[in-house]
């Protein structure tokens, strides 16, 4: 058996993720709101629903308390479960600093609500006649992982590796682990059956596409793409070393040189 998790990645960032913060504040919130409601219920009143979107179906009046359209943004709040809740929250932790770093947070924010409605529609357009709940901010934070690749492709993530009885911290190229996820998440999509539940492939695809799109047009002239590796890729050590390293700031590796600033204005 073998499992691994991203940990931390090694880019340096220069301010407080503030809007990364709220957003997991958000999503981890909304999730305790669920547990205290019957999940079901919640899943179509707020999820969105393909089939329900694009009117081919419509719910009861006590199932739909807000206008379908808005479904997709609620649902990009919600979660199916605690697993599902972790891993998108881990994903967002370590990659979402380092593009709220270099996009400011007025565009970082519309970077992801803006991956997360392309990640729902593609998931939508795909199957318009589903009447599944699409759930999660997977989607948005895909979006993140797009812009993400395009700008630090030679970046190091730090994974915890378990094969069988033995476990490693392995360093990972950014463009191999996300490479590798979305090839996986396109696979996968085109292997699913339409209308059947599960994880939501082409809202990963879609939302990650469309953040390397909106990343172009959002990114600083200044900032540049595919920059330098700051690491060495594959070193390994034993997973006592995580008590042994430095504080980081913000899952990030101590600062080390200096970076780019978004000037002052409406964006910053």
């Amino acid at each position: 058996m073998i499992f691994a998790l991203p940990l931390y990645d090694d880019n340096p960032i220069r301010r407080t993720p503030v809007v990364t913060y709220v957003l997991i504040g958000m999503c981890i919130g909304a999730f305790l709101w669920e547990l205290g409601q019957h999940q079901d219920v919640v899943a179509y009143q707020y999820g969105m629903i393909p089939a329900v979107l694009f009117g081919y179906v419509e719910l009861p009046r006590a199932l739909q308390p807000i206008p379908p359209w808005a479904t997709i943004f609620t649902s990009m709040f919600l979660h199916g479960g605690w697993l599902h809740l972790g891993g998108n929250m881990l994903f967002l932790w370590i990659f979402g600093n380092n593009i709220e770093d270099v996009l400011g947070r007025a565009r970082y924010l519309i970077l992801y609500l803006g991956s997360g409605v392309a990640a729902a529609m593609a998931q939508a357009l795909v199957d318009k006649l589903s009447q599944v709940p699409m759930l999660g901010a997977s989607g948005a934070i895909a979006g993140v992982l797009g812009a993400y690749l395009v700008t630090y492709p030679r970046a190091n993530v730090h994974c915890f590796v378990w094969i069988v009885i033995f476990f490693w911290i392995v360093t990972v190229p950014a463009w191999i682990l996300l490479g590798l996820w979305f090839a996986g998440q396109l696979l996968s999509g085109l292997e699913t059956e339409h209308g059947a539940p599960g994880v939501a492939f082409w809202a990963h695809v879609g939302g990650f596409t469309s953040g390397i799109v909106l990343y172009m047009i959002l990114r600083p002239w200044r900032v540049e793409l595919l920059q330098a590796q700051k690491t060495p890729m594959f070193a390994s050590a034993s997973p006592t070393a995580l008590s042994g390293r430095r504080t980081f700031h913000s899952g990030s590796v101590p600062e080390s040189g200096r970076g780019y600033r978004p000037g002052p204005g409406p964006w910053g």
